[in-house]
């Protein structure tokens, strides 16, 4: 009867398909569950940034050469993308709601803004 018993153990597979997976099963203790993300720390020292020349850019440096790709162009008064400027007061703007806000503003408030974005222009 024992040896019957075994046998049938042999048989049958140690996984079922139709039976869901358990967490301990598919993740034994000690084993991550998902990605292992690195610090900067860790991929600094990982990397030996003592042998790279001084002039290449990396991690560490950020001097690099400037962009290729233009600015992207940003509303002044709501930091969203702006497609739009007024030639008036040289201000970004992104809808028609802040535009009549632009308009609104007094030449103080306007220059304010241009100095914020290094375009101070003196408006007559």
């Amino acid at each position: 009867m024992e040896s019957e018993v075994v046998e049938a153990e042999l048989v049958l597979p140690t996984h079922l398909s139709f039976k869901k997976v358990q967490m301990y099963e598919k993740y034994p203790k000690g084993q991550s569950r998902g990605r292992h993300w690195k610090h900067l720390k860790q991929i600094l020292q990982a990397e030996n940034l003592q042998n790279y020349p001084p002039d290449e850019p990396n991690y560490v440096n950020i001097e690099s050469p400037p962009s290729m790709h233009p600015s992207m162009k940003i509303c002044d008064i709501t930091g969203l993308e702006a497609p739009y400027h007024d030639p008036r007061t040289n201000l970004r703007y992104a809808n028609t709601e802040v535009f009549k806000q632009i308009r609104a503003l007094p030449n103080e408030y306007v220059q304010r803004y241009l100095a914020l974005r290094n375009a101070a222009v003196v408006l007559k």
